[in-house]
């Protein structure tokens, strides 16, 4: 069930499904700023990735003597939320374990997504609670998908946390089977720019490690704004489906990482991945902007 929240500049549409964003539209021009979710390209809009962010090795992965199997990006994205409140500018879905997810993830735990406007701003938080008995490993990240015309004449902007742009950026190459690589490799990025076309995503996502940036715009040929995406997160993923030319983008905070291809270790040694004592909670947002 879809549910609206709006203010005198946006206007959202967020379902209960995934409590995911499917719908952001500028109410300047009456514009749609999130992907369509077309499955001849990408069959989503905008999915919460929990626990997990992107793949592991072999699609299993190890836990204290316990091999668990794992699709990609976890299962959030495909569970049905409740609703918590809803105001005219702000809502809050929840997410607690089942007997299904316990066989896949040994944890119990609550996972909170609240939206919150604020002129042309949409703020999504994410709330996690560690409510097992042991320490929970996990990871969290965002995969919102931007609508464009076309790839070609767009660019990225990329800034680091304080707003400068950064000149070189260091990726994370990708190997097989949804996991990186050992390989990275240093891309130019004069005044903070990167243009997009189709081959810029040859090799699937370009992964940001280390903090390398806080804040990316999308902007077209003529330097105009279309969307930017603001965060604190360690790590953010550039993305389009290789080889299909499809007309929208992908900008992705994310705390944590698919595996390497060489990864062999436990749960807790994956890296970029968070740790939460049993009580403690974990709460991170980020800002879409139109």
């Amino acid at each position: 069930m879809r549910h609206v929240i709006e203010n005198e500049c946006i206007r959202c549409e967020i379902d209960t499904h995934g409590a995911e964003l499917k719908s952001l539209v500028r109410k300047s021009d009456g514009s749609e700023v999130m992907w369509s979710a077309d499955p001849a390209y990408w069959n989503r809009t905008s999915p919460v990735l929990f626990p997990f962010v992107g793949g592991v090795r072999d699609k299993k992965y190890r836990h204290e003597g316990r091999v668990y199997e794992m699709g990609q990006h976890g299962f959030a994205r495909d569970m049905e939320f409740t609703l918590d409140s809803k105001e005219v500018q702000e809502i809050w879905h929840s997410l607690t374990d089942t007997p299904e997810s316990l066989e896949k993830y040994p944890y119990a735990f609550r996972l909170r997504i609240g939206y919150k406007l604020e002129n042309a701003s949409v703020t999504v938080t994410w709330a996690v609670d560690n409510l097992s008995d042991s320490k929970m490993w996990f990871a969290i990240g965002a995969h919102p998908g931007f609508a464009v015309p076309r790839l070609e004449g767009h660019a990225f902007m990329i800034y680091d946390g304080s707003g400068d742009p950064v000149e070189r950026i260091i990726n994370r190459v990708f190997g097989r089977g949804g996991c990186v690589t050992d390989v990275t490799e240093e891309i130019a990025t004069p005044g903070g720019r990167l243009e997009i076309s189709e081959s810029l995503f040859d090799n699937d996502a370009l992964v940001l490690e280390n903090g390398q940036a806080g804040k990316v715009e999308l902007v077209d040929s003529s330097g105009t704004k279309a969307v930017s995406v603001t965060f604190d997160a360690p790590l953010v993923g550039l993305w389009s489906p290789p080889h299909k030319n499809a007309p929208f983008v992908c900008i992705e905070p994310w705390y944590g990482r698919c595996d390497s291809e060489t990864f062999d270790g436990e749960l807790a040694d994956r890296d970029h991945e968070q740790g939460l004592e049993p009580g403690e909670s974990f709460r991170a947002e980020y800002v879409i902007s139109v």
